[in-house]
């Protein structure tokens, strides 16, 4: 079982220690762990689950990777397992709350990526709406000799509710300010000090807004919860701005509610099933669709990759996890 959590650990050698990783992550990533720790590297492995099981009663952390479901069956493999350094704010493919239940400690990289994501997602919204991907296209196609682009729609006057006031929320939300821009937001309960508009219903909050503008976590609370009412409240002039989880947007929804123009157009950075993103939406021309990039600087994805790797690194050393996510029962006290 793993370590109790807040009793003092026996002090050993990092390099003892044995970590393993699903699939392959950033090079910063794989040279910090392997710096420190015995990484386990699962996907150089010609059968996956016979080298984790090999070598599962001494593994004592998990770096994942991407696309990997850590549950309650891959746990119950590693009864040695103590922590799961995930990279990235959002850890939907990690049963947390199993992890949790078991003393097992999961961390993810917040912080060093919200302004990042933020950029990205105000910047979506101008190329959604004003058309800059199809804009770029038609001057590349010679069109532009023929004639002018088509007017687009505007940003002007538009009114915004935020789904998923968090951080990255809150940073959209500053920027959003510059823009002269009325905003609102939808969550689990109304934020003190917040100078917008709560509203305790995401249907009523679609009514009113021009934009709505997703940015929050997945999993089962709010899986789908963007769905076919969702986008009719919209309406034929709102735009649905996601750069949170994919799955949070019922997908097969949306595209009824842009074939039908029942909403203006999408602007996309995450899908439900990544990276397979349907025909169906990639045929509609006017919608903006990014290969989830929305952390992908050089400089936020180092920032991540270390936090990954210092996660590990201080939990091992006995100064406990560094960023702890919410399931996660740490008391606080080194382990």
């Amino acid at each position: 079982m793993p370590a109790a959590l807040g009793r003092p650990q026996e002090i050993e050698a990092l390099k003892n220690v044995d970590v393993l990783m699903l699939s392959p992550m950033m090079p910063l990533v794989l040279e910090g762990i392997a710096r420190e720790f015995n990484l386990l590297k699962a996907w150089e492995a010609p059968d996956r689950e016979a080298f984790i099981r090999e070598h599962a009663p001494r593994i004592r952390g998990m770096a994942p990777g991407s696309h990997y479901r850590v549950d309650g069956a891959l746990m119950d493999k590693l009864p040695k397992l103590e922590i799961i350094a995930n990279f990235g704010v959002g850890y939907d493919t990690i049963d947390a709350a199993e992890a949790g239940r078991r003393g097992i400690i999961v961390t993810n990289t917040p912080d060093v990526l919200t302004e990042e994501v933020a950029d990205l997602a105000i910047g979506l919204l101008l190329a959604t709406i004003r058309q800059l991907p199809q804009v770029d296209r038609y001057l590349r196609a010679g069109k532009w000799l023929e004639k002018p682009y088509p007017l687009t729609a505007t940003l002007r006057d538009r009114k915004v509710g935020i789904l998923g006031l968090g951080r990255i929320g809150k940073a959209v939300a500053k920027r959003l300010e510059a823009f002269g821009l009325e905003i609102g937001y939808h969550g689990r309960s109304a934020q003190k000090d917040v100078p917008y508009r709560f509203y305790p219903s995401l249907v009523e909050m679609a009514k009113d807004a021009d934009v709505l503008m997703c940015v929050a976590p997945g999993g089962t609370e709010t899986k789908g919860m963007v769905n076919a009412e969702v986008m009719r409240a919209l309406g034929p002039d709102g735009v649905l701005i996601n750069v949170g989880r994919g799955s949070v947007v019922d997908e097969r929804a949306l595209i009824e509610a842009l074939r039908n123009k029942e909403i203006l157009t999408a602007g996309l950075d995450v899908f439900e099933d990544e990276p397979r993103v349907p025909k169906e939406l990639i045929e509609i021309e006017h919608a903006v669709l990014l290969p989830h990039v929305g952390s992908a600087s050089v400089h936020t994805r180092n920032a991540m990759g270390q936090l990954v790797v210092d996660n590990l690194s201080s939990w091992f050393a006995g100064r406990g996890p560094l960023t702890p996510v919410a399931e996660t029962p740490w008391t606080g006290r080194a382990a």
